[in-house]
């Protein structure tokens, strides 16, 4: 009997194995989904080059979010006015959004406080909050946190007791991280953010 032919159907069976266990691995298939997935435009948020830190401490690009509409604002967790009312307000529109577009909308809360907003911190206002999975809590360096506030339009500044002084933004990007949409102020316009998210999908 001729081995040649069963040696080298198994050394077939064996690379179509080896292709199956690469699209099985996280790994492989996120690398081959970035590099399968169209440029980003120089309009998306998603160019910058930092890396932020969850509520569960878990390292994290803003460019995850890439594929789904995001409404995102920034914020401090021991502001005792502007800020609870803004994640009030996301909330909101969260809440008007129809269940199939709910579930896949991104809420994202950026801290202004490298010190004071540990991942501890971000956990323990989610928890206060009843803030659920759609919503991504981060922290980041101070440059990282400057560069951010500054493609959005976000200013800011600390004061001598430690507290910030801020615009207040909420912003909506679509699925590729370009700006949409932004709701200046702590008054009204929650309809027309509610519905450039809808016009996002």
């Amino acid at each position: 009997m001729n081995s040649r032919p069963t040696l080298l159907l198994l050394a077939a069976l064996t690379a179509v194995a080896g292709v199956r266990a690469a699209d099985r691995c996280p790994c492989c298939a996120a690398e081959a989904a970035a590099a399968a997935a169209p440029a980003l435009s120089n309009r998306s948020v998603y160019q910058l080059d930092a890396s932020w830190t969850n509520d569960a401490g878990r390292t994290f690009q803003l460019a995850e979010l890439r594929g789904r509409p995001v409404v995102l604002a920034m914020f401090f967790t021991s502001c005792g006015y502007a800020c609870p009312r803004i994640v009030a307000d996301m909330t909101q529109i969260q809440q008007t959004l129809p269940a199939a577009v709910r579930a896949r909308v991104q809420f994202v809360l950026v801290s202004f406080d490298h010190e004071r907003d540990t991942v501890a911190a971000l956990h323990a206002y989610r928890e206060q909050h009843d803030l659920n999975a759609n919503w991504v809590l981060l922290r980041g360096a101070p440059g990282d946190i400057r560069e951010l506030a500054a493609v959005l339009g976000v200013k800011y500044k600390q004061d001598a007791a430690g507290m910030f002084e801020h615009s207040n933004l909420i912003t909506v990007l679509n699925p590729e991280g370009e700006v949409v949409h932004q709701r200046a102020g702590l008054e009204g316009g929650l309809a027309a953010a509610s519905q450039a998210v809808l016009a996002a999908r």
